[in-house]
């Protein structure tokens, strides 16, 4: 990205943020995150983007963090340039700075323009999201779960794999007792939960409750296993951790190719940035292979640009949800012009 402006400064605030509630995962609860905003500024204009690796997931959640971004945005300052091809392992330190200097170039306008000229970053329609059900007890994922189909939410993802499985099936059976698969779609998260042994077997299980798909049901590096599994799975399997640190063009076409799973779910901050999520789209599609974008805990400054970056990918008409709900988890978030109407993201105001 060519910004062609000598004066910019770029600056770098470290910030905490608090959940309203543990965010439980297969990896563990998250009770706080920390994010990097980078904010470049040019005169009067400025913007800001979000750089917000997760410990334990990221391929750039590293020792030093701090000190190696403050030194890719020397390079930007120096140049005027993304230095892409340097940034491609660190994809939550290339999404923070496409963000930044796409804000501020629209800053510069002096029209306050969106980052992408859609219907979605006017104001014009919202885009369709999936409501999230986060791990928890038996009793605190069933509670989520009604809230999320009394708010109106006709696709809901349940994030499975921390109680026992068989609870997990009786939470399903609730839903279809309820609602049929062309009321309510069902996603599933396992976080690479089943072992590989079991896997096959569990998702026969699944697959009696109509499942739209089944994010990584097994640990991310074991392509031949997985491989099987989408050959095999009565349910069709998204890949997610499975692609984070593979960053090189060539590996990410052989990947897609070995395993063949039906969807792709893509976090511009662990599947490199903007420009890296362009590139596993294209070389999916190649395959025959589908994608939605979520987001990955980032405040409403990183949900902001995923939600316009998701409207610039996939066009004037979203018909697939998205997973963009995450803006709403933080007792501190930052306030952006963003709200949930239904099941439907909106910019409630044009930028």
């Amino acid at each position: 990205m060519q910004i062609g402006r000598k004066n910019m400064k770029m600056t770098i605030e470290e910030r905490t943020l608090h959940f309203k509630q543990p965010a439980g995962t297969s990896r563990g609860v998250y009770t706080t995150r920390t994010s990097w905003f980078v904010e470049a500024v040019d005169g009067q204009a400025r913007g800001v983007g979000e750089c917000a690796p997760l410990p334990d997931l990221s391929c750039d959640a590293l020792p030093g963090y701090a000190r190696l971004l403050r030194r890719f945005c020397d390079d930007v300052e120096r140049t005027g340039e993304i230095p892409y091809d340097a940034l491609r392992n660190y994809p939550s330190m290339l999404f923070g700075i496409e963000t930044a200097l796409l804000s501020l170039n629209a800053a510069c306008s002096m029209q306050h323009a969106p980052l992408f000229d859609t219907p979605f970053c006017r104001g014009e329609q919202g885009i369709p999201i999936n409501g999230l059900v986060w791990m928890g007890s038996y009793n605190e994922m069933l509670q989520r779960m009604e809230q999320k189909l009394e708010q109106g939410f006709r696709c809901v993802k349940l994030k499975i794999g921390a109680i026992d499985f068989e609870q997990e099936l009786d939470l399903l059976k609730r839903i279809r007792d309820r609602f049929s698969h062309r009321e309510v779609e069902l996603r599933l998260d396992a976080n690479g939960a089943f072992p590989f042994e079991e896997a096959l077997y569990k998702l026969e299980l699944l697959s009696q409750y109509a499942i739209h798909s089944i994010e990584q049901p097994i640990k991310a590096g074991q392509w031949a296993f997985m491989a099987e599994l989408c050959r095999e799975s009565p349910l069709p399997i998204a890949l997610d951790e499975e692609l984070i640190g593979v960053n090189d063009p060539d590996a990410k076409r052989q990947m897609l190719h070995i395993i063949k799973p039906r969807y792709i779910v893509l976090k511009p901050s662990l599947h490199g940035g903007m420009a890296g999520c362009r590139e596993w789209i294209e070389l999916a599609r190649e395959e025959g292979i589908s994608s939605w974008i979520t987001s990955a805990l980032e405040s409403n400054i990183g949900l902001n640009a995923i939600a316009q970056f998701c409207s610039s990918v996939y066009g004037d008409d979203i018909s697939v949800p998205q997973g963009l709900g995450t803006g709403q988890l933080f007792t501190d978030n930052i306030p952006m012009p963003l709200e949930i109407r239904g099941d439907q993201l909106w910019i409630s105001k044009p930028f």
